[in-house]
């Protein structure tokens, strides 16, 4: 009779826990590097690749390679074949958030229910555009709502919520500045 493994929340909590382990025994296994190659296609339309990465001490090759495209909605000139780039980035923020929350409450014998988020952030072209210095041109705020149905007490889930706060990579991202070097060809 085989093993059978233990799941929750999709996640095999043994494996989880070997993975924690191994981190922990030798802290060069948790350096990752993620890569993607990006090209623009035409007008706002962009594809990036993202077909291997390191990590757990080694060099990974996808199978098959991943593919993420971008443009902009008809408001802002665009195409509107793929979400833009700030849309983007709530995906990227939310799709954190959603893996930080399962594997945490797995690790912390929570069954979630359900998991989904409403997200918005705002953005003024002014500060794109140039026209007025004082806005910057990027994001200026982010809000998420989590609404999230498990099976933990409420001291449980204040606990769940506040360790994926501290600990979900893209939301500390976002949080904080981040050293971004830009080089031309």
């Amino acid at each position: 009779m085989g093993n059978t493994a233990t799941l929750r929340n999709g996640v095999n909590v043994e494996e989880l826990n070997a993975l924690v382990s191994r981190v922990q025994a030798n802290p060069a296994l948790g350096k990752f590097q993620f890569r993607s190659k990006a090209k623009w296609i035409n007008r706002a339309h962009s594809h990036s690749t993202f077909d291997s990465l390191y990590g757990a001490g080694m060099n990974h090759k996808r199978a098959t390679p991943l593919f993420i495209e971008g443009d902009e909605p008809a408001a802002l000139l665009g195409t509107d074949l793929a979400p833009n780039a700030g849309e983007a980035a709530l995906h990227a923020l939310s799709s954190c958030l959603s893996v930080t929350y399962a594997y945490t409450a797995s690790a912390m014998g929570i069954d979630i229910a359900s998991l989904s988020f409403d997200l918005e952030t705002d953005t003024d072209l002014r500060g794109f555009m140039e026209l007025d210095k004082s806005i910057r041109p990027g994001l200026s705020q982010i809000r998420v709502k989590v609404n999230l149905n498990c099976n933990g007490t409420p001291e449980q889930i204040e606990a769940l919520h506040a360790q994926v706060l501290r600990t979900s990579p893209i939301y500390d991202t976002f949080k904080n500045p981040v050293d971004v070097q830009v080089s031309t060809s």
